[in-house]
């Protein structure tokens, strides 16, 4: 089984990139994101320190934390996104490694993809067999910010200036994917990569 980690900045339209490769190859994809969403809820390791640390306000009705709530609270103290990292990224990292081991014991899983912006910072180049960069130009992630999300050059501004530079990005993958073109040019890119393996669509 070979442990691809996929990251990007903001807009670099990771997603279609992943869609691509769930519909043609043996893999399992987890997307950090999704899993941190899952570690944060009642009964997962996240949830008692998190409602400790950030007060019983940021909860819903029925008890689940409020990602809204939640981030306007980080909002207000920038100290507090440090130790809410410090509690989330451990255990996404446990509950990776975990699924990782299910999947080697399975033996049918030929390729198992992590997805994240911080794959690089959060150390995960030491867990994955190979970094994947998908790159794209500036202009078009822009663009695809603006008309598929809806945000405001401030907002893109801000989130693109916390995130790791082009050279960072790619000083840290060993594999780089241009999706700034037409779709299917960036999916022959990834059919030449995994061809250079054992495995077929």
């Amino acid at each position: 089984m070979r442990l691809i980690g996929i990251t990007g900045g903001v807009g670099a339209g990771k997603s279609s990139i992943l869609e691509y490769i769930r519909v043609h190859y043996r893999c399992r994809i987890y997307l950090a994101d999704e899993v941190a969403h899952e570690v944060k809820k009642p009964g997962q390791p996240c949830y008692q320190a998190l409602v400790a640390l950030l007060g019983q306000e940021i909860l819903e009705e029925n008890g689940e934390i409020h990602k809204g709530r939640m981030a306007e609270k980080i909002f207000q103290d920038a100290s507090l996104l440090e130790q809410v990292n410090a509690i989330v990224h451990p255990a996404v990292q446990a509950y990776l490694l975990e699924r990782i081991r299910e999947a080697r014991e399975d033996g049918g899983v030929e390729l198992f993809f992590i997805e994240a912006a911080l794959l690089i910072e959060c150390g995960y180049r030491s867990i994955v067999d190979e970094m994947w960069y998908i790159y794209t130009r500036e202009e078009v992630r822009r663009r695809r910010l603006e008309e598929s999300r809806g945000y405001s050059e401030e907002k893109i501004d801000r989130i693109m200036s916390s995130q790791l530079t082009e050279k960072e990005f790619r000083s840290g993958s060993d594999f780089v994917i241009d999706n700034s073109g037409a779709p299917e040019e960036s999916f022959r890119q990834i059919r030449a990569k995994l061809e250079g393996y054992t495995w077929q669509p």
